[in-house]
């Protein structure tokens, strides 16, 4: 599978072994004099060593590789100690990634390893701007199927924050597994039943394609989606102006440039709020 790993430039890499104590999951070593990727089961990714390098010769870079095993990073990690085991958690969290931090959580439990300090679930604690910090939102509201008794009717749908495609994390553990919409900013407003139709049951990732600035990572980003969270299903909801098109370009050619194939559906929303076509492209 493609994924980001680290690469490390062998002509500027001097041996001074400083990456190699910042790499908890125990994916480097000094070998013949150099710092080598020995397992790219173990890399996140996540590029933690990247800073420590006083050469600059480690980046990250997207490539063919071995899927992370967070279950084996584990099982190198709490051989050092648990200031060792905490650090990599909080590695985890601040780079929003639920599914590999509950699989650590896990793997503990499963050892009578016992943390007092961590707690038994994501933390939906950021280090950065609390806007962007994962959460799970639990709706307990119930539809009455046939009648017009909804329970939850005017209830939000939304499972899970942020939603906005520069900050969620693709491999959240929201999306994992999830049916997934992808709307253009505008169809909520446009379309009265949004919550209803389209986002119950579903994960949701917004984007404009006309306003938004850096639009390139959201290729990569519906990528790692279909690869590595390995959505079900892709709906693409656009309005009916040409601006919107593009969006529904960026998820066909990230379903192009993916390793898994799933169809995507595109349905576009007039102004008037009425839906104006659906189907597979």
């Amino acid at each position: 599978m493609k994924r980001t790993i680290i690469h490390i430039d062998e002509q500027k890499c001097t041996g001074c072994g400083a990456c190699i104590p910042n790499c908890p999951e125990g994916a480097m070593q000094i070998v013949d004099g150099k710092a080598r990727l020995v397992s790219d089961l173990f890399c996140d990714g996540l590029g933690a060593c990247v800073g420590h390098c006083p050469e600059a010769a480690i980046t990250t870079e997207d490539r063919e590789a071995e899927p992370y095993d967070e279950r084996g990073v584990m099982a190198n990690i709490v051989k050092q100690g648990e200031n060792v085991v905490a650090a990599h958690l909080n590695h985890l969290k601040s780079h929003n990634q639920a599914v590999y931090y509950n699989q650590a959580l896990e793997f503990l439990k499963s050892h009578n390893i016992v943390l007092p300090e961590m707690g038994n679930q994501y933390s939906e604690r950021h280090p950065g701007c609390p806007g962007s910090a994962y959460r799970s939102l639990e709706r307990s509201g119930t539809v009455v199927e046939g009648t017009n008794n909804n329970t939850s009717a005017g209830q939000s749908q939304l499972t899970h924050w942020p939603v906005q495609l520069h900050l969620m994390s693709p491999m959240s553990s929201a999306y994992v597994g999830a049916d997934v919409v992808l709307s253009a900013d505008c169809v909520a407003y446009a379309y009265g039943d949004f919550h209803k139709d389209w986002l119950k049951g579903r994960a949701l990732g917004i984007a404009c394609p006309k306003l938004d600035q850096g639009q390139e990572i959201y290729i990569d980003k519906i990528v790692a989606l279909i690869d590595d969270a390995k959505i079900n299903a892709l709906t693409v909801l656009t309005m009916e102006v040409p601006c919107c098109r593009g969006l529904l370009k960026i998820a066909k050619q990230a379903a192009e440039k993916a390793n898994r194939k799933i169809r995507v559906k595109s349905v576009v929303i007039g102004i008037d709020g009425t839906k104006q076509s659906e189907e597979w492209v």
